[in-house]
């Protein structure tokens, strides 16, 4: 699999994970230079090449005189995300039918951001993980695990049994500031058209949303799921 972009490229060597090789720009300076420097500290193979050559390379288009070369990505198990809880509970981001590569490499970034433990997608009519997710969620993904399951709502059913508290992110619930947040919880956030679908909800433990105050009556996945999680964030912190 190819990691493309300074960031992406820079997070994926601090992640440890077993790197082929790195095709940089001739005369690599500024951040360029330090993620050379990064990968001779790490023993990592670097190939230079001029910018025709990485273009040809490059399966995004957007490599930024960067690409490196790992082993395809290593999805996580459900289980393995779940062993992740923590002293104040666990957290876990639950995509339902995210399609676009671009909200899942956002959602993948918001999670890592705010301490998700992992994300969980659904292995039919989703956006798997791939390079231009990994690149867009500035290498997050290289430091949070991902599950891809067989059904999303056994998954649901596994988490309710483990005692988290699952909640689905839509514009016809209660408000999730009136939400207690702490202990183990799930957020299921839906695709751009459809929402959280209709199964998904019904087995949820409820419905939460976010205040809408203006004129436009929706907001991204990403950045809904952005402010929801940061309010499982202020719960975990004061308590």
């Amino acid at each position: 699999m190819k990691t493309e972009g300074r960031n992406a490229v820079s997070e994926l060597i601090k992640s440890g994970k077993p790197i082929e090789k790195i095709v940089m720009e001739k005369g690599a300076q500024g951040s360029l230079g330090k993620i050379f420097a990064e990968a001779r500290k790490a023993g990592i193979r670097v190939q230079f090449a001029d910018m025709k050559a990485l273009d040809r390379l490059s399966a995004t288009g957007h490599h930024q005189g960067v690409i490196a070369f790992a082993a395809e990505y290593e999805y996580s198990d459900l289980d393995d995300i779940i062993a992740e809880r923590g002293e104040k509970g666990g957290f876990i981001i639950l995509c339902d039918g995210i399609e676009d590569v671009h909200n899942l490499g956002s959602v993948i970034r918001v999670a890592e951001c705010a301490g998700a433990d992992g994300v969980v997608i659904p292995a039919q009519k989703s956006a798997s993980v791939t390079e231009a997710v990994i690149r867009i969620s500035a290498g997050a993904a290289n430091h949070i695990k991902v599950a891809k399951v067989p059904s999303l709502n056994a998954a649901i059913e596994r988490l309710k049994k483990e005692n988290y508290w699952v909640y689905a992110l839509e514009a016809d619930g209660n408000s999730i500031y009136s939400a207690d947040l702490s202990g183990s919880v799930a957020l299921a956030i839906g695709g751009e058209d459809s929402g959280v679908k209709r199964l998904t909800r019904e087995r949820c433990d409820g419905v939460l949303s976010l205040p809408l105050l203006g004129k436009v009556n929706s907001l991204n996945a990403s950045v809904a799921l952005g402010i929801a999680a940061y309010e499982v964030v202020r719960c975990r912190l004061k308590n």
